[in-house]
């Protein structure tokens, strides 16, 4: 318990002393590194800790007796309200206090009335604690090391915006203790307290530059986010005035019998849908990109929007052949579809990883959605590998940027001459992405097979298109990099050293994942899938399948979505991936004849320009197709907005009314 206050609590302080330091100072940046290695180094030892000295059969359980905590939290969320009240009348959107008051108001009167005490305890750690620790402190951390070379950069080039730094900086530590607090809380008001933190954070955030663009996003962000914490609150009412239940683990007793939990299990699922920016609440998370890089990464790698999957995961055992469970699988799967169909029609790279992520969070919230244990495999699985890639993926983006003034896709042309470590960097990160048999395609894999198995048909069909349509851009931006003319050259590294420390500790983490995910399922996702679905097996009905495939007969059976037989198979694709390219270098070695390329013209002999048909030169340009006239977010984006929007609303009617009058 010592280890985890600490993971909580000092990111708040090292925020408060940063927020003070002097800018572009050698101490603040000292205080910033040392600040994030000692909450890394924390992580990684609570993980340890509680794997060798603790049971976490059923998790370990802490503070039972927590009033004073409790009143210090209903200050704070008073002056959360407080501060969001005065944005809104100072940029007049009125309408975002209105939503601030629904959620705020109801939290105040359950603590200082009293009604919400109790002798529960607080504090829960089990594996998927110990996960989400690892992945908000590790990846968390060094995004944190990353911003203070960034922002540096970043104030050299917009010189037009108000130097606060020190103020960015800040944010990121209370992002991250806020969400240490909010995985390793039982209580829902407790949760609900930190799950308010990172929206107002986000808002801050992304608002940063205080642009009227950055304003309109920031707001966008925050009605949202609200909204979902009107959901999160309504739940908690409920869940103490009707069901007598403060916690989660208690809401999850109800497992073997879900329909009488169907109303707070909806509306915690409602909050966690906006804020996991699942459809119609994509836009936020778009919106989010008018931030500088480091508050893209930590948003939509190790923060914000893993906090709703990650309750999604939690309320998964109440989910399958429910209708919550229904709402949110649909909404995760035609998520990923669609996000995946308009990353295809976008260049700008941020845009591209923000649509990624979008579609990525899909797949997990539908993971979710089955409740099925296998499916909460491979969701989990999703979660870690998504987290550790798309950040280093925005943070190599964000380098590029400060380094060309350009994040455009089609601007990184030749990019593996001109800019190798970051070409190499990001080659691992579209790897990891995309390509058989590294980590996130191992997962979709495993999620393919829950489906099928679970029975689940659209999720199969949303999965193989949309995996079709993941591939073709991640492919399209590799191909970018890769396209080299003659004569390109290589310019001077301007990344910064600090920047380094993030991205390569990330880089070797998604590759050693690659090689020890056997282990993490063993160790650590599969004992948690058996706890948490021990509840509701029998829900279940016995799948008929071969030795090392899921089966579910009882609480203790293996339910790993990956057969030893496909181990041995994505063990020989690594190795042939490993071999083609020393292959392809002693090819290109013996093969000395270069044949120059055909450009609808004469060639004028260095493959970058040619002779028309009047005989003028012309330079070439390669550029990628985006098939903007098919489904380009002019297209498809509206619809599928208005289609979740009308599914969800119905969904939302059907199972409140059902939850209420059971």
């Amino acid at each position: 318990m010592p280890v985890l206050a600490f993971l909580i609590l000092f990111p708040f302080a090292a925020a408060f002393i940063i927020f003070f330091m002097k800018k572009d100072s050698k101490i603040r940046t000292f205080a910033v590194i040392l600040s994030a290695l000692a909450e890394l180094a924390a992580s990684i030892f609570f993980a340890v800790d509680n794997f060798m000295n603790h049971d976490m059969t059923m998790g370990t359980f802490y503070l039972s007796k927590t009033h004073i905590a409790d009143e210090v939290m209903a200050s704070v969320e008073f002056c959360l309200m407080l501060l969001v009240f005065s944005q809104a009348i100072r940029f007049r959107k009125f309408y975002v206090m209105i939503l601030s008051a629904l959620g705020t108001l109801p939290a105040l009167y359950l603590d200082f009335t009293g009604i919400s005490e109790t002798t529960a305890s607080h504090i829960k750690v089990d594996h998927l604690t110990v996960i989400m620790v690892l992945v908000v402190g590790i990846v968390g951390s060094l995004i944190c090391m990353y911003a203070v070379g960034y922002i540096r950069d970043y104030h050299h080039h917009h010189t037009e915006f108000k130097d606060r730094s020190g103020y960015f900086l800040a944010l990121l530590f209370v992002f991250l203790g806020a969400m240490m607090g909010l995985i390793s809380s039982d209580n829902l008001s407790w949760m609900y307290f930190f799950w308010e933190i990172t929206s107002v954070c986000s808002f801050l955030l992304i608002g940063y530059s205080q642009t009227r663009e950055a304003v309109t996003n920031s707001f966008r962000a925050l009605w949202m986010n609200l909204l979902g914490g009107c959901g999160f609150m309504a739940a908690i009412v409920f869940c103490v005035g009707v069901m007598e239940i403060t916690n989660i683990s208690q809401l999850l007793l109800f497992a073997a019998l879900p329909s009488m939990a169907i109303f707070p299990v909806v509306m915690l699922s409602f909050a966690a849908l906006t804020k996991s920016a699942q459809l119609p609440f994509s836009g936020w998370l778009l919106g989010a990109m008018v931030a500088p890089t480091p508050t893209s990464a930590l948003l939509h790698s190790a923060t914000m929007v893993k906090a709703g999957v990650y309750l999604l995961l939690r309320l998964s055992p109440l989910m399958y052949g429910t209708h919550a469970g229904i709402m949110v699988s649909v909404i995760g799967g035609f998520t990923f579809f669609a996000a995946s169909l308009l990353a295809i029609t976008v260049s700008d790279g941020k845009k591209v990883l923000a649509y990624s992520t979008i579609s990525n969070l899909g797949l997990i919230t539908a993971a979710a959605g089955c409740g099925m244990p296998q499916a909460v495999w491979a969701g989990i699985m999703l979660l870690i590998f998504h987290a550790v890639t798309k950040s280093m993926m925005f943070m190599s983006v964000g380098a590029y940027e400060n380094s060309t003034g350009s994040r455009d896709v089609e601007d990184m042309h030749g990019m593996i001459v001109r800019y190798p470590r970051l070409a190499f960097v990001m080659t691992i990160g579209i790897f990891g992405m995309s390509v058989v048999p590294m980590g996130m395609c191992v997962a979709k894999w495993a999620a393919l097979k829950a489906f099928i198995d679970s029975g689940y048909v659209y999720l199969t069909l949303f999965l193989c298109f949309g995996s079709a349509s993941t591939l073709f851009y991640w492919i399209k931006w590799l191909g970018k990099i890769f396209s080299v003319s003659k004569g390109s050259d290589k310019h001077e590294d301007t990344v910064h050293g600090s920047e380094w420390t993030a991205i390569c500790p990330l880089a070797c983490i998604a590759i050693i994942l690659c090689l020890v995910y056997p282990l993490i399922s063993s160790l650590v996702v599969i004992p948690y899938t058996q706890n948490a679905f021990s509840g509701s097996v029998n829900r279940f009905v016995t799948s008929e399948s071969s030795e090392g495939v899921f089966s579910l007969a009882s609480g203790t059976d293996n339910v790993a979505a990956i057969s030893t037989e496909d181990f041995i198979i994505m063990g020989v694709m690594l190795i042939c991936m490993c071999v083609l390219p020393l292959m392809m270098k002693y090819v290109n070695s013996v093969q000395e004849r270069r044949v120059l390329a055909y450009m609808s013209g004469f060639n004028t002999g260095d493959d970058r320009s040619f002779y028309d048909s009047f005989g003028e030169a012309k330079g070439q340009y390669l550029a990628n197709w985006y098939m903007r006239d098919f489904f380009g977010e002019k297209k498809l984006l509206m619809p599928s907005l208005m289609l979740t929007t009308v599914f969800l609303l119905v969904m939302l009617t059907v199972c409140t009314v059902g939850g209420l009058f059971i």
